[in-house]
């Protein structure tokens, strides 16, 4: 970590304490706020296969979502959905061999990430993007996720009708946002006392308690083939999460557990993205 990102962990972690003193719910209001809110935004320049691309845009609760599309009409549709602070053009590994079955590809930033508007980005609003990209460029039968767009997808295809020949693909999903929850309030050293005040706010953004953001409650309702690619390594989205999951014995998914790629060079892994491929 760079000097830099210490000092303003340090003082993030200084100003939280002393708005704790102050008040608990104020300091749960602003750790929400955080906890909501990328702190890097991928800018790079699209490769060359997004050149190729139509684009596409559609508004989202005031935010410009903005997206791509390959291969319009096809007779089966691939969407792929990234990760927390990250983009859909670290992705572009899978483009062309999805295009080389016959797919047609969509690809969306979602809002507070890439190219897409807005500043913050929380589960129900990733997970109602999904939901509108579905209805207005869809239906989509295929898709792969990774991260916290993993736990999005989970969510929105209980919502989407589909057949157990639909084909998802989640890559290092959070799991558990209980555990997401718990390893950010470790990390900036917040007083466990605002933990109630927080959960409130997320009780009161959709009437269901952060234990319902759940993949693992999710997989009860979802009939499609699932592919799961974790790592014993994953720092971000621990495996033993993933490993309640594979406990709970779900004949439509399949595991497919590394070791040694992380959280993020997982997707990027030659032999991980074939079997994806292949899978899809």
């Amino acid at each position: 970590m760079k000097l830099a990102q210490r000092i303003a962990i340090r003082y993030i972690r200084t100003k939280f304490k002393l708005l704790s003193l102050l008040s608990k719910k104020k300091a749960a209001d602003k750790a929400f706020e955080l906890f909501c809110t990328p702190q890097r935004r991928n800018r790079k320049k699209p490769p060359k296969i997004f050149e190729e691309a139509e684009h596409l845009q559609f508004r989202l609760e005031g935010n410009l979502v903005k997206g791509w599309r390959w291969n319009h009409p096809a007779g089966r549709k691939a969407l792929i959905v990234h990760g927390f602070e990250s983009s859909v053009v670290n992705f572009d590994r899978y483009i062309r061999p999805l295009l080389k079955k016959g797919y047609e590809v969509l690809a969306f930033d979602a809002p507070g990430h890439g190219q897409s508007g807005g500043k913050q980005i929380n589960a129900p609003l990733y997970k109602k993007m999904i939901l509108e990209v579905n209805k207005q460029f869809g239906p989509v039968q295929s898709f792969m996720a990774h991260s916290f767009g993993g736990l999005a997808l989970s969510l929105a295809m209980e919502d989407i009708s589909h057949t157990p020949d639909y084909r998802l693909v989640l890559i290092a999903p959070a799991t558990e946002t209980t555990t997401a929850i718990d390893s950010f309030f470790r990390f900036l050293q917040l007083d466990p006392a605002i933990r109630p005040e927080f959960e409130k706010l997320i009780i009161k953004k959709a009437g269901v308690s952060p234990a319902w953001y759940s993949v693992r409650r999710a997989m009860k309702n979802i009939r499609a083939h699932l592919l799961w690619v974790h790592d014993e390594n994953d720092d971000t989205t621990p495996l033993k999460d993933a490993l309640r999951v594979k406990a709970d014995a779900h004949p439509n998914i399949e595991f497919m557990i590394t070791k040694g790629l992380g959280h993020r060079r997982i997707y990027r892994d030659n032999n991980v993205s074939r079997k994806i491929i292949d899978f899809l």
